[in-house]
Protein backbone atom coordinates (compact mmCIF):
# COMPACT_ATOMS: atom_id res chain seq x y z
CA UNK A 1 0.00 0.00 0.00
CA UNK A 2 1.50 3.32 -1.06
CA UNK A 3 1.54 6.31 1.23
CA UNK A 4 -0.34 9.48 0.33
CA UNK A 5 2.99 11.17 -0.47
CA UNK A 6 4.07 8.36 -2.76
CA UNK A 7 0.74 8.49 -4.59
CA UNK A 8 1.12 12.25 -5.15
CA UNK A 9 4.66 11.82 -6.44
CA UNK A 10 3.63 8.97 -8.75
CA UNK A 11 0.73 11.02 -10.12
CA UNK A 12 3.03 14.01 -10.75
CA UNK A 13 5.52 11.79 -12.61
CA UNK A 14 2.82 10.25 -14.79
CA UNK A 15 1.19 13.61 -15.58
CA UNK A 16 4.59 15.08 -16.51
CA UNK A 17 5.57 12.07 -18.62
CA UNK A 18 2.24 12.12 -20.48
CA UNK A 19 2.85 15.79 -21.26
CA UNK A 20 6.54 15.65 -22.25
CA UNK A 21 7.36 12.02 -23.15
CA UNK A 22 10.66 12.55 -21.33
CA UNK A 23 11.92 10.60 -18.29
CA UNK A 24 11.13 12.56 -15.13
CA UNK A 25 13.69 13.48 -12.48
CA UNK A 26 13.22 14.54 -8.85
CA UNK A 27 14.26 18.15 -9.55
CA UNK A 28 11.59 18.44 -12.25
CA UNK A 29 8.92 17.27 -9.82
CA UNK A 30 10.14 19.54 -7.07
CA UNK A 31 10.13 22.63 -9.35
CA UNK A 32 6.90 22.02 -11.28
CA UNK A 33 4.59 20.49 -8.68
CA UNK A 34 3.82 22.02 -5.25
CA UNK A 35 4.26 18.90 -3.16
CA UNK A 36 5.87 20.71 -0.22
CA UNK A 37 8.85 18.34 0.03
CA UNK A 38 12.50 18.57 -0.98
CA UNK A 39 14.08 17.20 -4.13
CA UNK A 40 16.10 14.74 -2.01
CA UNK A 41 12.96 13.36 -0.39
CA UNK A 42 11.30 13.02 -3.79
CA UNK A 43 14.38 11.21 -5.10
CA UNK A 44 14.25 8.72 -2.22
CA UNK A 45 10.54 8.11 -2.72
CA UNK A 46 11.10 7.61 -6.46
CA UNK A 47 13.71 4.96 -5.67
CA UNK A 48 11.19 3.19 -3.45
CA UNK A 49 8.50 3.42 -6.15
CA UNK A 50 10.91 1.88 -8.63
CA UNK A 51 11.71 -0.95 -6.24
CA UNK A 52 7.97 -1.56 -5.77
CA UNK A 53 7.49 -1.79 -9.56
CA UNK A 54 5.58 1.45 -10.18
CA UNK A 55 8.44 3.23 -11.97
CA UNK A 56 11.17 2.20 -14.38
CA UNK A 57 14.53 3.80 -15.20
CA UNK A 58 15.18 3.51 -18.95
CA UNK A 59 18.85 4.58 -18.65
CA UNK A 60 21.22 4.76 -15.70
CA UNK A 61 21.53 8.54 -15.85
CA UNK A 62 17.92 9.22 -16.83
CA UNK A 63 14.89 10.01 -14.72
CA UNK A 64 12.04 7.59 -14.24
CA UNK A 65 9.06 6.63 -16.38
CA UNK A 66 5.85 4.91 -15.29
CA UNK A 67 5.62 1.13 -15.51
CA UNK A 68 2.45 -0.72 -16.49
CA UNK A 69 1.75 -1.16 -12.79
CA UNK A 70 2.17 2.57 -12.26
CA UNK A 71 -0.20 3.42 -15.10
CA UNK A 72 -2.73 0.90 -13.80
CA UNK A 73 -2.73 2.44 -10.32
CA UNK A 74 -3.03 5.93 -11.84
CA UNK A 75 -5.97 4.94 -14.06
CA UNK A 76 -7.80 3.07 -11.30
CA UNK A 77 -7.53 6.00 -8.89
CA UNK A 78 -8.13 8.73 -11.47
CA UNK A 79 -10.90 11.13 -10.48
CA UNK A 80 -10.30 14.16 -12.70
CA UNK A 81 -11.80 13.65 -16.14
CA UNK A 82 -11.75 16.37 -18.74
CA UNK A 83 -14.99 18.05 -19.72
CA UNK A 84 -15.94 18.04 -23.39
CA UNK A 85 -16.09 21.59 -24.71
CA UNK A 86 -19.36 22.96 -26.08
CA UNK A 87 -17.80 23.40 -29.53
CA UNK A 88 -16.73 19.75 -29.54
CA UNK A 89 -20.20 18.61 -28.49
CA UNK A 90 -21.83 20.71 -31.20
CA UNK A 91 -19.43 19.36 -33.83
CA UNK A 92 -20.06 15.74 -32.82
CA UNK A 93 -23.81 16.23 -32.87
CA UNK A 94 -23.82 18.11 -36.17
CA UNK A 95 -21.88 15.30 -37.87
CA UNK A 96 -23.68 12.34 -36.30
CA UNK A 97 -27.28 13.31 -35.59
CA UNK A 98 -29.04 13.04 -38.93
CA UNK A 99 -32.55 11.78 -39.60
CA UNK A 100 -31.74 8.72 -41.70
CA UNK A 101 -28.20 7.69 -42.36
CA UNK A 102 -26.37 4.53 -43.34
CA UNK A 103 -25.05 2.68 -40.31
CA UNK A 104 -21.67 2.50 -42.05
CA UNK A 105 -21.62 6.30 -42.42
CA UNK A 106 -22.24 6.70 -38.70
CA UNK A 107 -19.37 4.34 -37.85
CA UNK A 108 -17.00 6.02 -40.34
CA UNK A 109 -17.79 9.49 -39.05
CA UNK A 110 -17.47 8.39 -35.42
CA UNK A 111 -14.07 6.80 -36.04
CA UNK A 112 -12.83 9.95 -37.80
CA UNK A 113 -14.06 12.19 -34.98
CA UNK A 114 -12.33 10.04 -32.37
CA UNK A 115 -9.06 10.00 -34.34
CA UNK A 116 -9.17 13.76 -34.91
CA UNK A 117 -9.99 14.66 -31.30
CA UNK A 118 -7.49 12.28 -29.69
CA UNK A 119 -4.69 12.22 -32.29
CA UNK A 120 -4.69 8.43 -31.94
CA UNK A 121 -6.05 5.38 -33.79
CA UNK A 122 -9.75 4.64 -33.44
CA UNK A 123 -11.93 1.64 -34.24
CA UNK A 124 -15.73 1.61 -34.29
CA UNK A 125 -18.01 -1.34 -34.96
CA UNK A 126 -21.70 -1.05 -35.77
CA UNK A 127 -24.32 -3.00 -33.81
CA UNK A 128 -25.39 -6.26 -35.35
CA UNK A 129 -27.95 -5.04 -37.84
CA UNK A 130 -29.63 -8.44 -37.93
CA UNK A 131 -31.06 -7.90 -34.43
CA UNK A 132 -33.05 -4.80 -35.44
CA UNK A 133 -36.69 -4.85 -36.59
CA UNK A 134 -37.56 -4.24 -40.22
CA UNK A 135 -39.58 -1.04 -40.81
CA UNK A 136 -39.21 -0.56 -44.57
CA UNK A 137 -37.82 -2.34 -47.59
CA UNK A 138 -37.29 -1.23 -51.15
CA UNK A 139 -35.53 -2.55 -54.25
CA UNK A 140 -34.26 0.06 -56.69
CA UNK A 141 -32.93 -0.60 -60.19
CA UNK A 142 -29.53 1.08 -60.49
CA UNK A 143 -28.37 -0.31 -63.85
CA UNK A 144 -29.50 -3.11 -66.16
CA UNK A 145 -27.43 -5.55 -64.10
CA UNK A 146 -27.53 -4.03 -60.62
CA UNK A 147 -30.33 -3.67 -58.06
CA UNK A 148 -30.02 -2.04 -54.66
CA UNK A 149 -31.96 -3.61 -51.78
CA UNK A 150 -32.53 -1.00 -49.06
CA UNK A 151 -33.55 -2.07 -45.55
CA UNK A 152 -34.67 0.42 -42.90
CA UNK A 153 -34.96 -0.55 -39.23
CA UNK A 154 -37.50 0.69 -36.72
CA UNK A 155 -34.87 3.04 -35.24
CA UNK A 156 -34.05 4.64 -38.59
CA UNK A 157 -30.84 2.81 -39.49
CA UNK A 158 -30.47 2.23 -43.21
CA UNK A 159 -28.63 -0.70 -44.75
CA UNK A 160 -28.14 -1.20 -48.48
CA UNK A 161 -27.24 -4.47 -50.19
CA UNK A 162 -26.18 -4.66 -53.80
CA UNK A 163 -27.82 -7.46 -55.80
CA UNK A 164 -26.78 -8.76 -59.22
CA UNK A 165 -30.17 -8.91 -60.93
CA UNK A 166 -30.44 -8.40 -64.68
CA UNK A 167 -33.16 -7.01 -66.96
CA UNK A 168 -35.85 -6.42 -64.36
CA UNK A 169 -38.25 -3.49 -64.66
CA UNK A 170 -38.68 -1.17 -61.70
CA UNK A 171 -42.45 -1.79 -61.47
CA UNK A 172 -41.76 -5.52 -60.98
CA UNK A 173 -39.24 -4.68 -58.26
CA UNK A 174 -41.86 -2.43 -56.62
CA UNK A 175 -44.43 -5.21 -56.53
CA UNK A 176 -41.90 -7.67 -55.10
CA UNK A 177 -40.72 -5.08 -52.54
CA UNK A 178 -44.30 -4.36 -51.40
CA UNK A 179 -45.07 -8.06 -51.00
CA UNK A 180 -41.86 -8.66 -49.09
CA UNK A 181 -42.47 -5.68 -46.80
CA UNK A 182 -46.04 -6.72 -46.00
CA UNK A 183 -44.80 -10.21 -45.14
CA UNK A 184 -41.69 -9.24 -43.14
CA UNK A 185 -42.71 -5.94 -41.50
CA UNK A 186 -41.82 -5.83 -37.80
CA UNK A 187 -39.66 -8.96 -37.89
CA UNK A 188 -36.11 -8.83 -36.58
CA UNK A 189 -33.66 -9.46 -39.40
CA UNK A 190 -32.28 -12.53 -37.63
CA UNK A 191 -35.77 -14.06 -37.49
CA UNK A 192 -36.08 -13.97 -41.26
CA UNK A 193 -34.87 -17.54 -41.58
CA UNK A 194 -34.98 -20.08 -44.40
CA UNK A 195 -38.54 -21.10 -43.50
CA UNK A 196 -39.73 -17.48 -43.66
CA UNK A 197 -38.03 -16.97 -46.99
CA UNK A 198 -39.58 -20.13 -48.44
CA UNK A 199 -43.05 -18.96 -47.34
CA UNK A 200 -42.27 -15.62 -48.94
CA UNK A 201 -41.33 -17.44 -52.13
CA UNK A 202 -44.81 -18.98 -52.23
CA UNK A 203 -46.40 -15.54 -51.99
CA UNK A 204 -44.18 -14.34 -54.84
CA UNK A 205 -44.73 -17.38 -57.04
CA UNK A 206 -46.41 -15.28 -59.76
CA UNK A 207 -43.05 -13.63 -60.47
CA UNK A 208 -41.53 -16.94 -61.56
CA UNK A 209 -37.86 -16.98 -62.55
CA UNK A 210 -37.10 -13.59 -60.98
CA UNK A 211 -38.03 -14.87 -57.54
CA UNK A 212 -36.22 -18.18 -58.08
CA UNK A 213 -33.09 -16.12 -58.71
CA UNK A 214 -33.73 -13.45 -56.06
CA UNK A 215 -34.54 -15.65 -53.04
CA UNK A 216 -31.11 -17.39 -52.72
CA UNK A 217 -29.39 -14.00 -53.15
CA UNK A 218 -31.61 -12.46 -50.48
CA UNK A 219 -31.00 -15.39 -48.14
CA UNK A 220 -27.20 -15.07 -48.46
CA UNK A 221 -27.34 -11.28 -48.10
CA UNK A 222 -29.36 -11.47 -44.87
CA UNK A 223 -27.05 -14.16 -43.52
CA UNK A 224 -24.03 -11.88 -44.08
CA UNK A 225 -25.63 -9.14 -41.97
CA UNK A 226 -24.60 -11.19 -38.93
CA UNK A 227 -20.95 -10.25 -39.52
CA UNK A 228 -19.32 -7.45 -37.54
CA UNK A 229 -18.37 -4.43 -39.60
CA UNK A 230 -15.23 -2.66 -38.42
CA UNK A 231 -14.29 0.92 -39.25
CA UNK A 232 -10.83 2.31 -38.49
CA UNK A 233 -9.39 5.84 -38.67
CA UNK A 234 -6.21 7.65 -37.67
CA UNK A 235 -3.64 5.01 -38.60
CA UNK A 236 -1.39 7.82 -39.85
CA UNK A 237 -1.36 9.29 -36.33
CA UNK A 238 1.01 6.49 -35.32
CA UNK A 239 3.82 8.32 -37.12
CA UNK A 240 3.48 11.40 -34.90
CA UNK A 241 3.68 9.44 -31.64
CA UNK A 242 7.17 9.66 -30.15
CA UNK A 243 7.17 6.12 -28.75
CA UNK A 244 6.47 4.71 -32.20
CA UNK A 245 8.96 6.87 -34.11
CA UNK A 246 11.24 3.87 -34.58
CA UNK A 247 10.41 2.45 -38.01
CA UNK A 248 10.12 -1.13 -36.78
CA UNK A 249 7.61 -0.28 -34.05
CA UNK A 250 5.52 1.83 -36.41
CA UNK A 251 5.66 -0.87 -39.08
CA UNK A 252 4.57 -3.54 -36.61
CA UNK A 253 1.52 -1.53 -35.51
CA UNK A 254 0.67 -0.48 -39.07
CA UNK A 255 0.76 -4.07 -40.27
CA UNK A 256 -1.43 -5.16 -37.37
CA UNK A 257 -4.03 -2.48 -38.11
CA UNK A 258 -4.17 -3.34 -41.84
CA UNK A 259 -5.45 -6.85 -41.15
CA UNK A 260 -9.22 -7.30 -40.73
CA UNK A 261 -8.53 -10.54 -38.87
CA UNK A 262 -6.29 -8.68 -36.41
CA UNK A 263 -8.88 -5.95 -35.88
CA UNK A 264 -11.54 -8.57 -35.19
CA UNK A 265 -9.17 -10.14 -32.67
CA UNK A 266 -8.69 -6.74 -31.02
CA UNK A 267 -12.44 -6.03 -30.92
CA UNK A 268 -13.04 -9.39 -29.23
CA UNK A 269 -10.82 -8.25 -26.33
CA UNK A 270 -13.25 -5.43 -25.49
CA UNK A 271 -15.08 -6.00 -22.23
CA UNK A 272 -18.85 -5.78 -22.19
CA UNK A 273 -18.68 -3.17 -19.45
CA UNK A 274 -19.42 0.45 -20.34
CA UNK A 275 -15.77 1.51 -20.21
CA UNK A 276 -12.55 -0.50 -20.09
CA UNK A 277 -8.86 0.40 -20.15
CA UNK A 278 -6.17 -2.13 -20.99
CA UNK A 279 -2.49 -1.27 -20.69
CA UNK A 280 0.37 -3.07 -22.45
CA UNK A 281 0.41 -6.78 -21.67
CA UNK A 282 -3.18 -6.59 -20.38
CA UNK A 283 -4.34 -6.33 -24.01
CA UNK A 284 -3.04 -9.83 -24.66
CA UNK A 285 -1.77 -9.06 -28.17
CA UNK A 286 2.00 -9.11 -28.74
CA UNK A 287 2.00 -6.44 -31.45
CA UNK A 288 0.24 -3.99 -29.10
CA UNK A 289 2.21 -4.61 -25.92
CA UNK A 290 3.59 -1.03 -26.05
CA UNK A 291 0.07 0.38 -26.38
CA UNK A 292 -2.98 1.16 -24.28
CA UNK A 293 -6.56 0.59 -25.44
CA UNK A 294 -9.49 2.59 -24.12
CA UNK A 295 -12.79 1.03 -25.12
CA UNK A 296 -16.50 1.36 -24.56
CA UNK A 297 -19.74 -0.05 -25.90
CA UNK A 298 -22.95 1.55 -27.04
CA UNK A 299 -26.42 0.10 -27.28
CA UNK A 300 -29.47 -0.06 -29.51
CA UNK A 301 -32.60 -0.01 -27.34
CA UNK A 302 -30.55 -1.30 -24.43
CA UNK A 303 -29.02 -4.20 -26.36
CA UNK A 304 -27.18 -5.00 -29.62
CA UNK A 305 -23.74 -3.73 -28.75
CA UNK A 306 -21.50 -1.68 -30.97
CA UNK A 307 -17.94 -1.09 -29.81
CA UNK A 308 -15.57 1.90 -29.69
CA UNK A 309 -11.80 1.61 -29.22
CA UNK A 310 -9.00 4.16 -29.08
CA UNK A 311 -5.46 2.80 -29.43
CA UNK A 312 -2.33 4.75 -28.56
CA UNK A 313 0.84 4.59 -26.49
CA UNK A 314 0.74 3.83 -22.78
CA UNK A 315 1.40 7.57 -22.39
CA UNK A 316 -2.19 8.45 -23.32
CA UNK A 317 -3.89 11.47 -21.79
CA UNK A 318 -6.35 9.08 -20.17
CA UNK A 319 -8.70 11.69 -18.74
CA UNK A 320 -9.18 13.52 -22.05
CA UNK A 321 -9.58 10.36 -24.13
CA UNK A 322 -12.02 8.75 -21.69
CA UNK A 323 -14.20 11.88 -21.80
CA UNK A 324 -14.34 11.85 -25.62
CA UNK A 325 -15.02 8.10 -25.76
CA UNK A 326 -17.80 8.39 -23.18
CA UNK A 327 -19.49 11.28 -24.98
CA UNK A 328 -19.45 9.62 -28.40
CA UNK A 329 -20.57 6.32 -26.86
CA UNK A 330 -23.56 8.01 -25.22
CA UNK A 331 -24.38 9.93 -28.41
CA UNK A 332 -24.33 6.75 -30.49
CA UNK A 333 -26.50 4.92 -27.96
CA UNK A 334 -29.07 7.71 -28.21
CA UNK A 335 -28.81 7.84 -31.99
CA UNK A 336 -29.15 4.10 -32.59
CA UNK A 337 -32.01 3.93 -30.08
CA UNK A 338 -34.00 6.51 -32.02
CA UNK A 339 -33.88 9.35 -29.48
CA UNK A 340 -32.69 11.86 -32.10
CA UNK A 341 -34.85 10.55 -34.95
Amino acid sequence: MLSERQLRILEAIIVDFIDTAQPVGSRTISKKYPLGISSATIRNEMADLEELGYLEQPHTSAGRVPSELGYRLYVDSMTNLHTIGLDQKELIQSLLLKKIIEANDIADQSAKLLADFTGLVSVVTIPQFNKCRLANLKMIKVTDTKVLLILVTDNGIVKSIQLALSNTDQYILDKISDTMLNFLLGETIENIDVRSIMRLKEKLSSFGNIVDYLIPILKDALKNLDNNEIHIAGEQNILSILEFSESEKAKQIFNFMKSVENLEKLVRTVDTSKLAIKIGSEIGIKELEECSVISSTYKVDGKNEGKILVIGPKRIDYGAVISIVNYISNTLSDLFSGIYL
